[in-house]
């Protein structure tokens, strides 16, 4: 069986305030005509369809578009809700969507039921597990500590035990959406952590030919059968080094895995440029980047006058500007944002603890932070659910 492996649409979202639209719907165009070009038996999309709960108009005719060109083709397509989706939005319809081959899985506990698609040699077992909240599905798998190797861990016992109860050579693919140790992340993806664990272990997966991850937003191989396929357009700077594609997977008769990367259309290219102002103005060896998407820093020690409007007369498509002083390393005087860069929530909120009594937190303490932003995080799924 040949399949697509895709994820991360993010359908709505912009670009440092460039719209995304146009660039996505080309996206979909390429995807079906990979579709029916390289004679595609089933497209796999591993969640975060929309980029948010409430998804604008615009974003959901263009889901509406897709699926239809898709099961216009008469290719089953696959799909799974992620932390940007609402579940029980995305998942409306879902019966009547399956009999036209549009196969949605958004209920946690469907995830022991598979998709089964038939080839030459036998059903292949699509297994659905949608992004799983652990402080909101904790009861459904029975677990005593929410967290998401635990819940995962769970889902996935449901799945091997179907499959075993099913006949000799029964081939599987997973779809799951979620941080799998050895991911390398990018600053678009929203964070997931539940008790300052985010990630959870490939081996979580192991007795099932093929795992179609989603969360991630870069192209990734965990294993030969644990990939990320990422977004296939670029929502931030950090991903400007990124190759985006999809994973073109034969599974062989006796569940082996080849694996092709299909690349995506490029809208524009990303660039990122460091220096003085005066510089990036005139260094010649930038000239390829005077029609990409530019996010520039700027190392002048003080702040120039003007320097977006002046940037933009050459890099026209100026994005973001970054201001990094070269000062030197004792220089007090650095911005609030560049000694928050890199540190989460719980980080933050201990070295304010630190700062205004002295001294840090104790375990306990620590413990009672953590559990007040995982407490925060499940209110606003919920309240997005409710939405």
């Amino acid at each position: 069986m040949r399949f697509l492996h895709t994820s991360d649409w993010h359908l709505g979202r912009s670009f440092h305030r460039v719209g995304m639209l146009g660039a996505q719907a080309e996206f979909i165009g390429h995807l079906v005509a990979t579709v029916r070009e390289r004679e595609v038996d089933a497209v796999v999309v591993s969640g975060d369809v929309y980029d948010r709960a409430v998804p604008p108009l615009s974003a959901v005719e263009l889901f509406d578009d897709a699926l239809h060109r898709l099961a216009d083709l008469g290719v089953p397509t696959v799909m799974i809700s992620g932390n940007h989706d609402s579940a029980r939005r995305l998942g409306v319809g879902a019966g009547l969507m399956g009999r036209a081959g549009i196969h949605l899985r958004t209920e946690p506990s469907a995830c022991g039921t598979p998709v089964l698609l038939p080839d030459a040699y036998g059903d292949v077992a699509f297994y659905g597990l949608p992004y799983l909240e652990p402080a909101l599905v904790r009861d459904e798998f029975g677990v005593e500590r929410a967290g998401h190797e635990t819940v995962l861990a769970a889902a996935m016992d449901r799945v091997r035990a179907d499959l075993a109860a099913r006949p000799a050579g029964t081939r599987s693919v997973v779809l799951a959406h979620a941080f799998v140790t050895g991911g390398e992340p990018s600053d678009s993806e929203r964070d997931i952590a539940v008790g300052g664990v985010a990630s959870v272990p490939a081996a979580l997966f192991d007795g099932v030919d093929y795992v179609a991850l989603g969360h991630l937003h870069g192209c990734q191989t965990l294993t030969d059968r644990v990939r990320y396929s990422g977004s296939p357009l670029p929502y931030s700077f950090s991903e400007a080094g990124h190759r985006k594609s999809v994973w073109l997977v034969d599974l062989a008769a006796d569940g082996s895995v080849t694996a092709e990367r299909v690349d995506c259309p490029v809208p524009r290219p990303l660039a990122r440029i460091r220096g003085t102002l005066e510089e990036l103005l005139a260094d010649p060896a930038l000239a390829p980047h005077e029609e990409a998407w530019v996010e520039a820093t700027l190392t002048d020690p003080v702040r120039p006058a003007d320097p977006m409007a002046r940037l933009a007369e050459r890099f026209p498509h100026t994005l973001a500007l970054v201001f990094d002083p070269d000062r030197p390393p004792d220089d007090l005087d650095v911005s609030y944002a560049r000694r928050l860069a890199g540190r989460d929530d719980q980080q933050i909120a201990e070295d304010f603890v630190a700062h205004v009594r002295g001294t840090g937190p104790d375990a306990h303490e620590r413990t009672v932070l953590r559990d007040a932003f995982d407490a925060v995080r499940a209110d606003e799924a919920v309240r997005e659910v409710a939405r």
